[in-house]
């Protein structure tokens, strides 16, 4: 059996390509699918098959894209009502290649449709090898329950995900390898890990989600303290339900110049700087978002920009420009109006202004404190990080509701915004920036270089 785990850092998302006797399953595929066609060309495979475990809320898939290219026949869970071509499947339904069959389990609750899909190599052993678990069931946690809004209740849902879990799932042997479509950083989850790939005994000692509980104490704890779902989840759902169009139908970003770039720019456009976070602070167009292309970019675009807007990227080089574009199809965002040809130089060239973005140490912030001349510090990280430890006197703004609160923030004080590492933070002083503070730092390598430098942290 060929089995391999593609996993997309900018949407902590995973899937896989599973092959047998000369034909390949692709689980849960990126809108990009050259990758699969070329491994698959590589190993001698066919994509013969192309599975969904549910229709993905956060990013947008190329499963019509692969299907028409490979022949492929595309599978769903019956209920996801999908509106093009495809199998519909169903408790213990199977795909055969070979000696391997993919064995599918409804195991809804992060959504009515979602499956999972038992992998099991009959030359090897009858034992199930691995089981794909979608959003259903994450390493060292579960799928929220909550992204259906008036459709079905979280409460509702999530009793169906205790079932699934409980029923099917830990039914399962404690040596069975559980590969979830998603790794840290999702927002399908709230306590995901780092490590993309455990195993069902594993997590049933150590997945808090999975400890022994009533079912009632579950959907309790499933349903309380959620994060909001960035509004792009029901868009990219919406989209998978019909099929993305393809990634090569969308046209190469233009090369534009700096006063059409101002002059779009004051009529709406974004114009998204994606440089590292001390090239934006040393020099970047007035008002821009910045939002840098080394780390979860896609998933913070798609949370932070509208569909609606015109963007014009600002990047260090035009394959970047190219990359970044693809990243936005990821999640949806195709209204890319061009970038900036020959960055910042042409702009300084041009005779336009050009801001900067303190950046600052933990070092220097934690004298700042001492001296009282810090004014306000904003943790812009997620609520489970934040409870598990800041900066004593700092008030607790998440990234992804930052717009709204910032009318709160007075504009006349000095505000340091600080995350896990400075990237999240970074784009939230580009926010801050966009609605007007003037006195706003970056704190550089965030609560990471401030607990490595053993300063004080308050519970």
């Amino acid at each position: 059996m060929y089995f391999k785990q593609f996993y997309l850092g900018c949407l902590a998302h995973a899937s896989y390509m599973i092959g047998s006797n000369g034909e390949a399953a692709v689980v849960d595929p990126r809108r990009d699918i050259d990758t699969y066609i070329d491994e698959a060309r590589e190993h001698g495979l066919v994509i013969k098959h192309v599975v969904e475990t549910h229709l993905h809320a956060d990013f947008v898939s190329g499963h019509r894209e692969l299907a028409r290219r490979t022949g492929a026949k595309i599978y769903f869970g019956e209920k996801a009502g999908a509106k093009f071509e495809h199998v519909p499947v169903r408790e213990g339904d199977e795909i055969r290649m070979g000696d391997v069959v993919l064995r599918f389990l409804e195991t809804p609750g992060h959504t009515p449709e979602s499956v999972s899909v038992l992998v099991m190599d009959h030359a090897m052993s009858d034992v199930p090898k691995a089981v794909l678990t979608g959003d259903t069931l994450f390493i060292g946690d579960v799928g929220r329950p909550d992204l259906l809004g008036a459709k079905m209740s979280a409460q509702e849902l999530a009793g169906m995900l205790y079932d699934s879990l409980h029923d099917k799932l830990l039914a399962l042997p404690d040596s069975v390898e559980v590969y979830p479509a998603h790794g840290a950083g999702s927002l399908c989850g709230r306590n995901i890990s780092s490590e993309t790939s455990s195993t069902i005994g594993q997590q049933r000692q150590f997945n808090y989600a999975l400890r022994p509980m009533s079912k009632e104490e579950f959907v309790r704890m499933m349903t309380t303290d959620l994060p909001e779902a960035p509004a792009y989840f029901a868009r990219d759902v919406a989209i998978n339900r019909e099929g993305a169009s393809e990634l090569g139908e969308l046209p190469d970003p233009a090369a534009l110049g700096a006063l059409d770039v101002e002059a779009l720019q004051k009529k709406g456009a974004i114009v998204l700087d994606t440089r590292p976070a001390a090239q934006y602070g040393a020099s970047h167009v007035p008002g821009s978002l910045h939002i840098g292309l080394s780390g979860q970019f896609a998933s913070w675009a798609g949370a932070l920009i509208s569909p609606r807007a015109p963007i014009i990227f600002v990047s260090e080089e035009e394959e970047q420009v190219r990359e970044a574009r693809t990243r936005l199809a990821r999640v949806g965002l195709e209204n890319v109006a061009g970038y900036l040809s020959g960055g910042l130089l042409e702009w300084h060239r041009a005779g336009l202004p050009l801001a900067t973005m303190e950046q600052i140490t933990v070092e220097e912030l934690n004298a700042r404190v001492r001296e009282g001349v810090v004014g306000r510090i904003v943790d812009v990280r997620r609520s489970g990080e934040w409870q598990a430890g800041h900066i004593p006197g700092a008030v607790h703004r998440p990234l992804n509701t930052l717009v709204e609160h910032a009318a709160v923030l007075p504009k006349e004080e000095p505000v340091a915004l600080i995350c896990a590492s400075g990237y999240r933070s970074s784009i939230a002083t580009s926010i801050l920036e966009r609605q007007g503070f003037t006195l706003v730092t970056n704190v550089v390598g965030g609560m990471t270089a401030w607990r490595g430098a053993n300063l004080e942290v308050a519970a």
